[in-house]
């Protein structure tokens, strides 16, 4: 099993990153690969799942984000996809929060999490993310824009699991925004399609 992996991001699509570790290109699926820059040097955090058909590493910026998406993984009905997907939102107190708080209303809007699942959630794990608290569809086709960072955004939003539909409605709002990388832009995504 790995820990993490130290070396340099060589590719970032919507719904992974390519860390090249001393000549070793390394697949790691991840919420938010905008997180990570191309030619830059990362320590990810990784987690490994091997199945009969696969062996995936999904990647983290942080060590209680991989604790996080660990205790998400040992609630029935939640799988990888579905805890990357709770992930790639960046307020992860909030989630904790909703958890703890029982609003299962919070908790349906990740894609992919359904009532008697948010509900399987709270029942899980509702008291035992302690470390975690602060003490503070149909196919709708996406035009591309003429910004490419704007289009990566939406790509990986629809790789996390939210429908065409859903992402086509909150573009016009993103185009307008004054930001300019792909991670402000799903960032900012994620929070419209929370509300």
């Amino acid at each position: 099993m790995y820990e993490y992996l130290e070396g340099t991001v060589s590719s970032v699509q919507p719904d992974h990153i390519v860390v090249d570790v001393n000549g070793v290109g390394y697949f790691i699926y991840t919420g938010n690969p905008y997180h990570f820059q191309i030619g830059e040097k990362y320590k990810v955090y990784v987690h490994q799942t091997i199945s009969d058909s696969a062996q995936s590493l999904y990647g983290f910026a942080t060590y209680e984000e991989k604790q996080l998406f660990e205790k998400l993984l040992n609630v029935s009905g939640i799988g990888s996809k579905s805890a990357l997907a709770i992930l790639a939102n960046e307020d992860h107190h909030g989630i904790v929060n909703a958890i703890n708080q029982e609003n299962v209303s919070f908790l349906v809007k990740f894609p992919g999490i359904g009532k008697k699942t948010a509900q399987q959630i709270i029942l899980d794990l509702k008291g035992k993310l302690g470390e975690f608290v602060d003490d503070a569809g149909d196919q709708i086709e996406i035009h591309l824009t003429a910004n490419q960072q704007l289009d990566d955004a939406l790509a990986a939003l629809e790789a996390l699991g939210y429908s065409s539909r859903e992402v086509s409605k909150i573009k016009p709002a993103l185009d307008e925004l004054d930001v300019s990388t792909t991670d402000q832009y799903l960032s900012e995504g994620l929070k419209r399609l929370m509300k």
